[in-house]
């Protein structure tokens, strides 16, 4: 469920945000949670913490508060073992202040990174069913009209003949995983993506001995295009399972690891009404630590 939708239909909505948070805690300064008399959106990390947010915030209806703060030690006193502590403002929310909200939800949602999956095989596939979840905006590509149609994930989907020119298009800071069903096409995407320069990502599907070639080519063929940026093969760190499905999860943890290396993510996660970077090359290969 979408904010603008759980918003709309609650009349009485309590925002809660994370004001300060020294140490140690589930979720960042600037957090926000919605609650409603029977039902929240977001979340504040789960635990006594948010627990006792949500108590605190249905007895602001009761007794007819339109604000609060809380200042909650995140230690065995409240059965959490964080040992940071945190600070929130609690208020009630009218009519601009939902308009206010969802307008900042939209914008978090519009700012956040491109993941063009470049391919939409089997693992093309797998990787879709996974972005779909995550604050990301996914889109897939491929000039082949009936791998895209077998796409069931909720991601934007985009045929055509020249998968190339949407590299060329995206917005700076897009991540490029490549894994079309052609070596000569993964060469000349994943050569795009690199040539871009501003890429958050670029990973190409394959092995070290493909990543050979793929070197020698760009050397060939593209001026001596410097790889050093490529991710290949992709998901190194993970096990030797070729099952699409274990392969995508592999990538996912990778490339999420890397769109969020220098970023504290804060927007709240609504799917439901419940609601540093380390790198070492090996090989020429470079492997990211989850």
């Amino acid at each position: 469920m979408t904010l603008a939708r759980f918003l709309s239909r609650h009349d009485r909505v309590v925002r809660l945000v994370l004001t300060r948070v020294r140490g140690s805690s589930p979720r960042n300064t600037g957090t926000e949670m919605y609650v409603a008399p029977n039902a929240q959106w977001g979340t504040l990390g789960g635990g006594q913490l948010e627990y006792r947010a949500i108590q605190r915030a249905r007895q602001m209806f009761d007794d007819c508060e339109v604000s609060a703060t809380l200042d909650i030690p995140l230690g065995p006193e409240i059965g959490q073992c964080c040992g940071g502590r945190v600070e929130m403002t609690l208020a009630r929310m009218g009519q601009g202040d939902k308009r206010d909200a969802i307008a900042r939800h939209d914008a978090a949602h519009a700012a956040q990174p491109h993941v063009y999956v470049m391919g939409a095989g089997h693992v093309g596939r797998a990787l879709a069913d996974l972005l779909q979840h995550l604050p990301v905006r996914t889109i897939m590509v491929d000039p082949r009209a009936d791998e895209l149609a077998q796409c069931t994930a909720a991601v934007e989907t985009r045929l055509t003949p020249i998968p190339e020119a949407e590299i060329d298009r995206a917005p700076p800071g897009s991540a490029f995983v490549v894994l079309t069903h052609d070596h000569a096409l993964d060469f000349l995407v994943a050569s795009s993506a690199l040539t871009r320069g501003d890429a958050a990502y670029v990973g190409m599907i394959g092995s070290a001995t493909k990543r050979i070639k793929f070197r020698n080519w760009c050397n060939s063929q593209c001026d001596g295009l410097p790889i050093d940026t490529l991710i290949c093969p992709i998901g190194a760190n993970g096990s030797r399972d070729k099952r699409p499905g274990v392969i995508a999860a592999f990538v996912v943890a990778e490339l999420m690891a890397e769109l969020t290396s220098e970023t504290a993510v804060t927007t709240p996660q609504g799917d439901t009404e419940r609601s540093g970077r380390d790198h070492k090359r090996d090989a020429g290969i470079r492997r990211t630590k989850i």
